[in-house]
């Protein structure tokens, strides 16, 4: 796949890495877009739903800590889906910040394969 390569060359992780942390982005851009919106990111990144099958559970107590500070809403929705990111990155063998090193580049891909709307809609998922 063309955006695990573009990770794995980029970044200096394994493909498993790579594949797991651009899943647990395209997860979390899917559970808060709901399907329409994100069919149109997934019309636009072959192999998405092997990426996302392939991330790991971000359950635990990061994963907990992320619900409740999501259920909380406002600025603590933001915090909470970054948590729960952190502790599927965690489980990869990856850190903080190898997470903020995927996002720019998985939101360059997805701008150069779908254009600025497609980029928005996942950059608006990730806040």
């Amino acid at each position: 796949m063309e955006l695990i390569q573009i990770l794995t060359e980029n970044l200096g992780i394994q493909d498993s890495q790579a594949v797991g942390g651009a899943g647990l982005i395209f997860q979390l851009a899917k559970d808060k877009l709901g399907e329409d919106n994100f069919a149109k990111i997934a019309n636009n990144v072959p192999g998405i739903e092997q990426m996302i099958s392939s991330a790991p559970e971000t359950g635990g107590m990061l994963g907990a800590l992320g619900g409740l500070a999501s259920a909380i809403g406002g600025e603590a929705a933001g915090i909470g889906n970054i948590m729960s990111l952190a502790g599927g990155f965690s489980k990869l063998g990856l850190d903080n910040t190898m997470m903020a090193k995927f996002i720019p580049i998985i939101l360059s891909f997805v701008e150069n394969k779908g254009g600025d709307e497609i980029k928005n809609l996942l950059k608006q998922a990730l806040n």
